[in-house]
């Protein structure tokens, strides 16, 4: 069991791409099938045995942390029913971990979004997970992750190939193999992370390895955070604070990385948003039989 207790997820972001949607709700509350995406995160921080989940908001998005409080009133109507399935689905978000909310103030970049986390963290490692990027639960990588910081120290990130036209949208990394007795441990997908840049074109991309939203990060990150200027886009860039702990050699220094090659979805972008509801449904318990045929059927008539 990994010493790592907390995790902090930020959701502060304005979701502008899904407009006139989020307008009145934030982008991490549109239901994925039966469930709101920042859901699965959490969910999946629960299942890595982080129990302490602190969620950086920002204005208007109070429904985020109502949605893992208790809510009597629809408890009493289900129960008058009698409807024990949906009864038990409501009061599960409220029992996943101990949920935490902390304001962002203004949304000056995942960096910034990690820093107002300090006071809560403290002096201990904790982990990152992006409410955009949906981990399928057949597939946990952060228990991995969490092995690999505690047995190595320092940092480490989610890396994913992807395809070169694509660098763009991501961080991207330089790795090297770690010695032998790692991969013994871990397997081949645990790398050496030596450099990192952020939403590089393909051109100037280090790597087809990208940085997806799973980090396990070093206390010291509050430290370099704090004298990360603005970088891309104006804002303070958790990759830019990473490359300098990546060329630390003292406490909470050096970078790691962990190659996920397993089902991930998503739900930033309107098209990967639509897909991702598409590919968790058809594996649905319940409606996944009848959703795939009618998908079949559809698709053969198009």
């Amino acid at each position: 069991m990994t010493s790592v207790t907390k995790s902090v997820v930020p959701v502060a972001g304005l979701g502008t791409r899904f407009l006139p949607a989020t307008k009145a709700i934030p982008k991490v509350m549109l239901p994925v099938v039966d469930t709101p995406a920042i859901q699965y995160v959490v969910e999946e921080a629960a299942a890595a045995g982080l129990s302490d989940v602190l969620l950086v908001t920002g204005r208007g998005q109070s429904s985020v942390s109502d949605h893992f409080d208790s809510a009597p009133e629809v408890e009493r109507v289900l129960e008058a029913k009698g409807d024990q399935k949906r009864l038990d689905a409501v009061r599960a978000s409220s029992d996943l971990a101990q949920v935490h909310v902390l304001r962002q103030g203004a949304p000056l970049g995942l960096g910034h979004a990690v820093l107002t986390a300090a006071a809560h963290v403290g002096d201990e490692p904790f982990a990152v997970q992006l409410g955009d990027d949906l981990i399928d639960a057949r597939d946990p990588i952060l228990p991995t992750m969490l092995a690999v910081q505690e047995a190595l120290g320092g940092s480490v990130i989610a890396l994913m190939e992807v395809p070169p036209s694509q660098t763009s949208l991501y961080g991207c990394a330089a790795v090297e193999a770690v010695a032998h007795d790692v991969t013994d441990r871990f397997g081949d997908d645990v790398v050496r992370v030596q450099h990192m840049v952020e939403k590089p074109e393909p051109a100037d991309a280090p790597s087809n390895l990208a940085m997806i939203g799973r980090y396990v990060l070093a206390p010291e990150i509050f430290d370099v955070l704090r004298t990360t200027e603005p970088g891309r886009g104006g804002e303070i860039q958790l990759t830019d604070a990473l490359q300098e702990m990546a060329q630390r050699t003292g406490t909470g220094g050096g970078v790691h990385g962990v190659i996920f090659r397993g089902r991930r979805y998503d739900t930033g972008d309107r098209l990967d948003y639509l897909k991702a509801v598409v590919q968790l449904g058809s594996d649905h318990p319940e409606l996944g039989e009848d959703f795939h045929a009618w998908l079949r059927e559809y698709v053969a008539g198009r």
